[in-house]
């Protein structure tokens, strides 16, 4: 790598590492968090909401107009009733028209707003160690994503077209009914701010409510998503009808719950109502009088009446969009408090590029238990030369898999190093680490994409002549090219159209064509049948040519030809040397392989 792509490497990951620890600061503050993608296009949110404020602006001048218009009027036809209609007309067009551009304009700006907030929680999400997943359901966090960017969305859109107008209609009616009797507009001044306390109030002691519908209504796509992804358990073990009447009773708990938020603002829009009708009604009697006392014209009574059904409409409208946000307010917060959780095993500070030179190999001292848990691995210390390839025995829970996951960084020891090529890779990129080595694992994960698309996640730039090769060399190109669409066949969720043999061979395929200077194999054969297992291990012996191995298998026989086997006990290194040394010398390798023996005799009498 040129010194200028690790320095570019070096300064994206600063950048990202940024982004993240600006995205935590708003973990407790839904609205912040928001506002941050709005700022990002400030501009193009300013001249929505300039236009939206424009058009209530005009739309409420109508009535301004049509007062002067039935003034004119009364004096008798001229040049100063043409004027009057002539500025009733220029309003109601602009009106019109403002409201059409604050539409066009929002329509790519709020989906580019939900999109960069969309992008920004995946790259979070991916920034996880594995533990983060497996204690959480994938449909829920899933669904917490989509959540999220629609919450923002709908919040966007109800703010600027709900509740921007009838507020910004509110107060230009008011400031017009001034004009007819200052005292009646401070007194509306007066009635409106009261009333808009006292709802904004109500409206925050309801937001428990909503943030428990919004659990609520996550776990309900978790519940979903989780019986999709294992139907075939599902359906082999009787349990459909089991599990409609599981899902049934979350959805209705989530009812249940949505209902008691829902009604709650409906009462806020029950009194909101109440009080606006009183009001309305109280402001046209007073008018009245002012008529009947010759302190209004008939203009101004037509102006008031219009104003004030205009106050009344528009403050209903304000109040339905308000106690709208207060629900969708709940539920951005809920997701983001969900989403926005501290990556467990982040990049430490100035941590630089791996430089492989090889792929050596080194646990000092190394000390690991999983949180809660006893230890696991207890002072390992494990040097493997660059292109030695090294099986990992021992009984389970001894610690085999536990090495491969800390030379990932999947988890982080307590104590000790782990070194590649001399370098601490507690210092160094996770990304980089990740480019210098290979995972050939025991269940094969596959993306839902096609055996092309799969093959080609090792090395993204490949061409296809390259894909070709490497799917020879796996000893997969043949029962790839006979199914029904080739290469271009989708695979299915997980790989479910293939059998375990076949994900195996793409698997390794995947590995070949990455190129990395290690290689792990956990258990890479031994869920596989004879006949698949000889495939595979064939394939695998093509992959492990020139690389650093390092593999945990069960089956002793598929280390015969390795340089070297570690056999682990308790944490510990416990035997070390080549399978003919181990086999001929008194130990736990030579029990292990004893027992195997003993196994396959069994196996064949019966």
């Amino acid at each position: 790598m040129s010194a200028t792509a690790i320095w570019n490497q070096e300064e994206q990951r600063r950048q990202e590492n940024a982004g993240t620890e600006a995205l935590l600061r708003y973990r407790t503050r839904p609205l912040g968090f928001l506002l941050r993608y709005v700022r990002s296009r400030g501009l193009a949110h300013g001249v929505v909401l300039g236009s939206v404020i424009a058009a209530v602006a005009c739309s409420v001048g109508t009535h301004y107009a049509v007062k002067m218009l039935v003034d004119t009027l009364a004096g008798g036809p001229g040049a100063a009733a043409w004027m009057a209609f002539a500025v009733l007309a220029a309003v109601l067009a602009a009106d019109n028209m403002l409201w059409r551009i604050g539409g066009w304009i929002s329509a790519a700006t709020f989906p580019a707003v939900t999109a960069a907030m969309r992008a920004d929680l995946f790259h979070h999400l991916g920034g996880h160690a594995p533990a983060f997943f497996a204690g959480r359901s994938a449909g829920v966090l899933a669904s917490r994503v989509t959540a999220t960017a629609n919450a923002a969305y709908t919040m966007l859109y109800n703010f600027t077209w709900h509740a921007l107008p009838p507020a910004v209609a509110v107060s230009f009616a008011i400031t017009l009914l001034a004009t007819v009797n200052p005292l009646m507009g401070a007194a509306l001044v007066a009635a409106a701010a009261t009333l808009s306390f006292v709802i904004a109030r109500l409206a925050a002691r309801g937001q428990p409510l909503h943030v428990s519908y919004a659990a609520k209504a996550a776990a309900v796509d978790g519940e979903l998503v989780d019986v999709v992804q294992n139907i075939g358990l599902v359906r082999a073990f009787g349990g459909i009808g089991r599990e409609r009447r599981r899902f049934g009773r979350v959805v209705g708990d989530e009812v249940a719950h949505r209902t008691r938020s829902l009604r709650y603002l409906e009462g806020l829009r029950l009194l909101h109502a109440a009080v606006t009708a009183v009001l309305t009604t109280a402001l046209l009697a007073w008018v009245m009088g002012m008529w009947e006392r010759g302190q209004a014209t008939t203009g101004d009574i037509v102006l008031v009446c219009s104003l004030g059904f205009t106050i009344l409409h528009a403050s209903r409208d304000l109040a339905v969009a308000l106690v709208e946000l207060t629900q969708h307010m709940a539920r951005l917060s809920e997701a983001v408090a969900t989403l926005l959780v501290p990556h467990e095993l982040p990049d430490a500070p100035g941590a630089a590029p791996l430089r492989p030179r090889g792929g050596a190999v080194e646990f000092r001292d190394v000390h690991f238990a999983y949180p809660g848990g006893a230890p696991v691995l207890r002072g390992l210390d494990l040097l493997i030369p660059a292109g030695q390839r090294v099986g990992l025995v021992g009984r389970s829970g001894a610690g085999k898999s536990t090495v491969l996951a800390l030379l990932q960084r999947t988890a982080m020891p307590q104590e000790g190093r782990i070194l590649v090529d001399g370098q601490d890779i507690a210092r160094t990129l996770q990304e980089s680490l990740a480019h210098s080595i290979a995972v050939v694992p025991q269940d094969v994960p596959l993306l839902h994409r096609s055996v092309l698309a799969n093959i080609r996640y090792g090395r993204p730039d490949a061409s296809d002549a390259e894909i070709l090769a490497v799917a020879e060399a796996a000893r997969c190109r043949d029962f790839i090219e006979a199914l029904p669409q080739g290469f271009h066949t989708v695979v299915g969720d997980r790989g479910t159209k293939l059998s375990g043999g076949q994900r195996q061979r793409i698997a390794i395929a995947r590995a070949l064509l990455k190129d990395a200077p290690i290689l792990l194999l956990d258990e890479a054969t031994s869920a596989l049948d004879s006949e698949s297992e000889a495939e595979v291990q064939r394939a695998l012996d093509r992959l492990m040519q020139g690389r650093t191995v390092i593999a945990v298998a069960h089956r002793l026989a598929t280390l015969r030809n390795f340089d070297r086997i570690v056999v682990m006990e308790s944490g510990r290194m416990v035997d070390d040397g080549t399978p003919g040394q181990l086999a001929r010398r008194p130990g736990p390798y030579r029990v292990l392989l004893e027992q195997q023996a003993l196994e396959r005799i069994s196996a064949a009498a019966d």
